[in-house]
């Protein structure tokens, strides 16, 4: 048996598709030569994301764009090279693929769903999010059917992308890192109020994650019931520490009203019973 012979050799062969030794290695081909472009595409942006040309989560969403198309290119070149009719394949399983459809119609709005994130990149790698339920989390990776998110406390979760497209999700860092918080300060009346706006404004200048640029600025924004009520702004890179940072304040804030002599009110009533 010669060479030729021996690459003409049919391994299977059936009406709609015929595999020779030939096709099996053009087949091995492909799929090497596809796994070997996905990883050169890897590399280039790792070296762009690293030369900061892109940033990290742009730079992942269009390799993942280019890897589902080089994967949907290849399986499709493969089915030709094995000679499978493909239109005849699919109208003959129609009713199959209705009934499969129907069944799993939600995960198909998944996969739906993650080409629109990936092509929209409203939501990219590193992100920090917030969803409806509350739920505030850094966005680990972005897949064809699901998004990994990191919460605060450290918890993986794993978010069906129809969940980003279909409900109302905050990105805090969808346009600039920097975001602009805020805790509220009530204070007994007859407070030194200069003092006061002195006190809160130091804290907030003085604090190593809240930003001096943009500054944080107090907004004195009512005369309550009980209280003087203010408004403390500050904007920070660190989204995701937000409730730690508004804590660290309150602890500096409390001790330091203590030390001068200013009063945080409790709600107060006064009843009055008429005889």
């Amino acid at each position: 048996m010669n060479l030729n012979e021996i690459i003409d050799y049919k391994l299977i062969s059936g009406e709609h598709a015929n595999i020779s030794v030939y096709e099996l290695l053009m087949v091995i081909i492909v799929l090497f030569v596809s796994i070997f472009i996905i990883r050169i595409i890897k590399r280039v942006f790792k070296r762009l994301v690293k030369k900061k040309t892109i940033d990290k989560g742009s730079a992942n969403s269009i390799y993942q764009i280019i890897r589902y198309i080089i994967w949907i290119a290849s399986i499709g070149l493969i089915l030709e090279i094995i000679g499978v009719n493909v239109t005849l394949f699919i109208a003959g399983s129609a009713a199959l693929l209705v009934g499969i459809g129907l069944g799993i119609q939600q995960i198909f709005n998944d996969f739906a769903s993650g080409l629109i994130l990936l092509f929209e990149r409203n939501l990219k790698t590193n992100d920090i999010v917030q969803l409806e339920d509350g739920i505030i989390g850094k966005v680990l990776n972005i897949g064809l059917r699901t998004t990994k998110i990191i919460t605060r406390d450290n918890i993986i979760m794993i978010i069906p992308n129809s969940k980003f497209t279909s409900n109302n999700v905050i990105n805090w860092s969808h346009m600039e890192l920097e975001t602009r918080f805020n805790i509220v300060i009530n204070v007994a009346y007859g407070s030194d109020v200069p003092l006061v706006k002195k006190v809160l404004l130091e804290y907030a200048t003085n604090h190593t994650e809240i930003l001096n640029e943009p500054e944080p600025f107090l907004r004195f924004t009512d005369f309550g019931n009980s209280s003087l009520d203010f408004q403390l702004f500050f904007w920070t890179n660190l989204s995701s520490d937000s409730e730690n940072i508004k804590s660290d304040l309150r602890f500096a804030i409390d001790d330091e009203f203590r030390k001068k002599g200013i009063q945080i009110p409790f709600p107060q009533t006064d009843v009055h019973i008429k005889k």
